[in-house]
């Protein structure tokens, strides 16, 4: 859930004009995910959230200049592999990643930020993530991938 939030933290700041940290927990809460204002702190540290003057006057939040193209999903997703994935396995053009629970969500929404290029879909539940790969020939070239981030 962190991992999904924060990733939904750093779409807001992106596309939106967020001043306050109210401000962003409220955006979270119509967004869906439930949060305390100490969260929403905790999580603008971690993810490295700067205020920065708008045009028209006061601050808002933005990503840190060096991380604003390149925000490291890799990393947070090697990370949340080595601790949450549990087994790798594939059918056909069908890759199974079943994680801790409710870790699949988090995991799933990385996959999505990162646009895996084989891979025209994702579906999480609440322990599992579906991988549907596109050709079936590619499949090995992703489970390469995935085994790769959890070494």
């Amino acid at each position: 859930m962190k991992s999904k939030r924060q990733l939904k933290i750093i779409e807001l700041v992106e596309e939106e004009e967020i001043q306050t940290q109210s401000k962003l927990a409220k955006r979270l809460k119509e967004e869906g995910i439930e949060v305390t204002q100490a969260t929403v702190s905790r999580d603008i540290k971690q993810i490295g959230l700067i205020k920065v003057p708008m045009q028209e006057g006061g601050y808002k939040y933005s990503l840190p200049p060096q991380q604003k193209k390149k925000i490291n999903v890799q990393g947070r997703m090697k990370r949340m592999f080595q601790d949450s994935v549990v087994e790798i396995d594939y059918s056909s053009n069908l890759i199974v990643v079943n994680t801790l629970p409710g870790a699949a969500q988090g995991i799933a929404a990385l996959f999505d930020n990162i646009k895996l290029d084989k891979v025209i879909g994702t579906i999480a539940g609440d322990d599992t993530v579906l991988l549907i790969v596109k050709p079936e020939e590619a499949v090995p070239e992703v489970m390469d991938e995935l085994n790769q981030l959890r070494d």
